[in-house]
């Protein structure tokens, strides 16, 4: 008996949807419409018990549910635990009636993000700056081959899907997503935000470089971008993961300004967009107004902009829970069914499906899908459409043939390999940005050899053990010839759970972190370096200590290759930085370089 068309690697992906899809049951259709999060079991076990955040069973999904789209929550300790439990996943769903392999896919997880909610702890793969440090460096071809990096590890444990680039503007200073944008600029965030793309799919100069043809396919990461249309212009700068957040504005008229990025990354061939969950307020696009709904649930963003407009053709997924209410560190999460808050779960999936979405994130209720056809609200050939697009993404990435399974040797060799965080601490290095140097203390930037400096607030080495190349580590202020204190951006918490990882609201330092600083410079030449996951403001520090730098993720030993000169600090701004919390206040949250006369602008970087 021979074997199903869609099994033949030799016919034409078309052809291999088209026989898959007219094989599928109305139930197996349903379930590739739902993507939600996954754990990686002890020793890469699967995860049949709900484990720690009380989500379904692995075996449930896959086998009773039909799902084959899931999210990686977490970073194992090992590549080789993670390249263990990717295969036992494919086994897994190899055994079901069609064996329609799973795709894996993953929040950021190569920089130094601390919030579950936008990115992961890199673990064992390689560590570099946020995406704000690589626009800080503003290099085409460094973004690249970072994205190439990040293509080549996780292909290495199976991820195939990456749930970035994210190419909203940052013009709400407030706004707590600032960290994983390329900052303020839209013509730095489009051109970045393509080479990106072209490093994860593997269609660029690096990837041709290394041996490969350039065209997407089974070396590739498909890359979901987002936010679409543009999730910076925050009211308030709060975020729309919460209620208080939801509300989208433009005061400054400038909506095409946020969706010109977007419109780079479809040039670029990012195969994936996912819209944010945003509501917009008072916005009119052509002349037409809104519908006051999230983004998700918009029949004029996703279908009439995105689809018509735009001419995208790729998979339209979902932020994560837009349809049930759930729980996050044992609090209540509401779904984000912004300006739908009314309908029931059934009638937000439909409004879904009728918007133009082809995937729920962070659900996994397949179920709604089968009786919404089942009583004739949505017909079985607008669920079709969307399957034959995910089916697509399958065939193309060759996880119905030789991308099935991982190597779990190789995993170990590649992931986290000596170049791989050579560069990723290199690009740390590069990324610090230099913002002033004062003139009248007795040592100089970069730092002489010898010099004896005491360290503050470098959480992530232990300081009384500490060494670093021609410098000496000194535990006590008075023994040495400058202090470096590392701070972090202020905010103001917004609530216990989930929401404390959200940093938002004031961008001032309490007044006693910087008395304290104060009376460090009192005693001996300071130099502050604040890591700015959004903007913070620096007044009471400029001009009064004897240096100002920033990082956007650079550990210790990152930071001291930069200010000793081993490797010379190339960061520029990504974005202004404000003079005052009362500018931020008064300035348009759509609109870029709009607080008046910050402390420092954008693009602005002192050369040592």
């Amino acid at each position: 008996m021979s074997q199903p068309r869609y099994r033949d690697a030799s016919a034409p992906v078309d052809e291999r949807v088209a026989d898959l899809l007219a094989r599928m049951t109305l139930e197996e259709k349903a379930g590739q419409l739902f993507q939600t999060m996954v754990q990686v079991g002890e020793g890469g076990a699967l995860v049949d018990d709900g484990g720690r955040m009380g989500l379904p069973g692995t075996t449930d999904m896959v086998v009773g549910r039909s799902m084959t789209h899931f999210n990686v929550l977490g970073s194992p300790g090992t590549a080789r635990e993670f390249a263990i439990w990717h295969n036992r996943v494919q086994e897994l769903a190899a055994g079901t009636r069609l064996g329609i392999p799973v795709t894996l896919s993953s929040d950021p997880r190569h920089s130094f993000t601390d919030n579950p909610g936008a990115g992961l702890l890199a673990g064992p793969f390689s560590q570099w700056p946020e995406t704000l440090g690589l626009a800080a460096i503003g290099d085409d071809g460094l973004v690249e081959r970072f994205a190439d990096t990040v293509r080549r590890e996780y292909l290495a444990v199976g991820l195939r899907s990456a749930l970035h680039p994210q190419v909203d503007l940052a013009t709400e200073p407030r706004w707590a997503r600032g960290a994983g944008t390329f900052g303020e600029d839209a013509e730095l965030t489009g051109r970045l935000g393509a080479a990106y793309v072209h490093g994860l799919q593997g269609t660029g100069a690096v990837a041709r470089g290394a041996g490969l043809d350039g065209a997407y396919g089974a070396a590739s990461v498909s890359a979901m971008t987002k936010h679409f249309p543009g999730g910076g212009p925050q009211q308030d700068g709060e975020d729309p993961h919460f209620p208080y957040g939801r509300e989208q504005v433009y005061p400054g008229g400038a909506f095409e300004t946020h969706l010109a990025p977007f419109r780079e990354l479809i040039a670029a061939g990012t195969r994936a967009m996912m819209p944010y969950y945003g509501m917009p307020i008072g916005l009119v696009v052509g002349g037409e107004p809104i519908e006051e709904v999230g983004f998700g649930f918009n029949k004029q963003v996703l279908t009439g902009l995105l689809r018509e407009q735009l001419g995208f053709d790729g998979v339209i997924c979902t932020d994560w829970g837009l349809v049930t209410d759930a729980e996050m560190f044992g609090l209540p999460f509401p779904a984000r069914a912004w300006g739908v808050e009314h309908l029931t779960p059934l009638e937000r999936v439909e409004k879904i499906l009728d918007a133009g979405a082809d995937q729920f994130g962070g659900e996994a209720c397949p179920e709604h899908v089968v009786g919404l056809v089942r009583t004739g609200r949505v017909s079985e050939a607008r669920i079709d459409a969307s399957v034959a697009r995910l089916l697509r993404e399958k065939f193309l990435l060759g996880l119905f043939d030789e991308r099935r399974y991982v190597d779990v040797e190789a995993a170990e060799t590649l992931v986290g390999a000596a170049d791989a965080v050579a560069a990723g601490r290199l690009a740390q290095s590069r990324s610090i940005t230099v913002l002033e140097t004062g003139a009248s203390w007795s040592a100089s930037l970069p730092l002489a050899a010898g010099t004896r400096i005491h360290l503050v607030g470098a959480a992530d080495v232990d300081t009384a053990g500490f060494t670093h190349p021609g410098v000496e580590i000194v535990a006590e202020a008075e023994d040495a010839d400058v202090a470096i204190v590392r701070l972090k951006a202020p905010f103001e918490p917004r609530g216990p759970g989930f929401e404390s990882f959200f940093h938002a609201g004031s961008l001032e330092f309490p007044a006693e972190t910087v008395d304290r600083v104060r009376a460090l410079a009192a005693q001996v030449p300071t130099i502050v370096d604040v890591y700015l996951d959004r903007p913070a403001v620096l007044t009471p520090f400029a001009g009064r200590v004897a240096g100002l730098v920033v990082d956007y993720g650079a550990s210790t030993p990152a930071l001291l290759d930069a200010l000793t000169g081993v490797v010379p600090p190339a960061g520029r701004l990504p974005f202004d930085l404000p003079r005052s919390m009362a500018a931020v206040e008064a300035s348009r949250p759509d609109v870029p370089f709009d607080t008046a006369d910050p402390l420092f602008r954008f693009g602005h970087g002192v050369a040592l």
